[in-house]
């Protein structure tokens, strides 16, 4: 595959470059094998609708085209579960997990890793995301299936981490 060029101007990020080595959605590290798309994320509702209002040329156009996005504020009402699920940005960067190169967190590392990008902070966003299996489980052991009611905070949360736990 041919290297691809990307340059980032957005509210968070001005001259940022960086390069597609990987065809899009494939060639994922053997361990990362998350549940729903970017597209699909956005478009079933996640982070309350505020993540990514600012950086639609940096990814693909039919991601947005359903997306349930809100560029006035983070609202609740969006997500999927309708429910908070969600800390403030000042929250992670406190806590240490932002990467200079993916100033939103996780899901922006996420929707440049299937487009193609891969960065030396793959293995860390991997793990972080690995980590969250513990919730699949809490939910398999305290909701019925089928039951989307059942802990829709953890089930958001969920969401916001590719996992779809409408299979549990």
């Amino acid at each position: 595959m041919k290297r691809t060029r990307v340059v980032v101007n957005d509210l968070m990020q001005k001259g940022y470059v960086y390069y597609l080595t990987e065809p899009m959605g494939r060639s994922f590290h053997p361990d990362f094998t998350p549940d729903l798309t970017p597209k699909q994320m956005l478009e079933m509702g996640v982070f309350g609708g505020k993540y990514m209002t600012d950086c639609r040329d940096e990814f693909p156009e039919d991601w947005f085209t359903h997306a349930k996005l809100c560029h006035e504020r983070h609202d609740p009402g969006l997500n999927f579960f309708g429910v908070n699920a969600s800390r403030p940005l000042s929250y992670w960067r406190e806590k240490g997990w932002i990467h200079p190169d993916d100033p939103r967190g996780w899901f922006q590392w996420y929707c440049r890793y299937y487009m193609g990008r891969r960065c030396p902070d793959d293995e860390r966003q991997i793990r972080r995301w690995k980590a969250m299996k513990r919730h699949i489980v809490q939910i398999g052991r305290h909701c019925s299936q089928g039951d989307w009611s059942c802990r829709p905070r953890q089930r958001q949360a969920l969401l916001h981490w590719a996992y779809d736990s409408r299979k549990v």
